[in-house]
């Protein structure tokens, strides 16, 4: 088992697997309660017609339809991988010092012109 340079930080540590599942059904639960929400909600102004209903009718239809294609759709989201995170593209990284002072010149990739 190797040691790192470094102890890891627990703010750097992913989360559990059943903890990322909880979270995604807490979050795909609640949108679908908004929805039935906008549904309740629809029904009681189709009853007492307030005005400007056209309007309302047209939100609470406009959540009831399309909430439970974001819920699912984040529901089956993957956590980003630390290599993808914003905070992580912009660190400046060591620069790597080779022993061979020619490194550079052959490890690069050079254009080969042939004039056959």
């Amino acid at each position: 088992m190797a040691r790192r340079d470094r102890p890891q930080l627990i703010t750097d540590a992913a989360r559990s697997p059943e903890q990322e599942l909880r979270a995604r059904e807490v979050r795909y639960v609640s949108m679908m309660l908004l929805r039935a929400a906008c549904v309740v909600v629809a029904a009681i102004l189709v009853a007492t017609r307030p005005p400007l209903l056209w309007l309302w009718l047209s939100l609470c239809i406009a959540g009831a339809v399309f909430l439970p294609m974001i819920a699912v759709l984040l529901a089956n989201d993957a956590p980003v991988r630390p290599e993808n995170r914003l905070r992580n593209r912009f660190k400046r990284r060591k620069p790597t010092s080779h022993p061979d002072p020619d490194h550079a010149l052959t490890e690069r990739e050079h254009k080969v012109i042939d004039a056959d």
